[in-house]
């Protein structure tokens, strides 16, 4: 017991000399959140076009067929058992608001 807790007690100080030793300090040349900030303002209209036209349709479109699907399966479960459960067919539809009415107001926060 006492020779592998030394055995494991060299490996770990092996392991974090090795970690020491490669490890590179990464230094920022000049103004880091002024070159994010000015490629984010030369980007944005784009990024907001292809959000718009295509992220935000497929992403309706997913959660409209999951929301349709969910009432058809909650109707024939209470055909079935007589109970409604509104919990996940609320759900898709709340979500389906939000990301209907999200292109008018996302970028206002963006």
């Amino acid at each position: 017991m006492n020779q592998k807790l030394k055995r494991t007690l060299v490996c770990m100080a092996v392991v974090m000399l090795l970690c020491m030793t490669f490890a590179l300090p990464a230094f920022a040349a000049g103004d880091v959140a002024g070159a994010i900030e000015n490629t984010w303002n030369t980007a944005k209209s784009q990024v907001q076009t292809v959000v718009n036209n295509v992220v935000f349709p497929v992403v309706d479109m997913i959660l409209a067929i999951l929301f349709f699907v969910k009432v058809g399966t909650m109707y024939f479960e209470y055909r079935k058992h007589g109970q409604i459960e509104f919990a996940a067919p609320a759900i898709l539809f709340a979500c389906l608001i939000f990301t209907l009415t999200a292109p008018l107001y996302i970028w206002s926060i963006l």
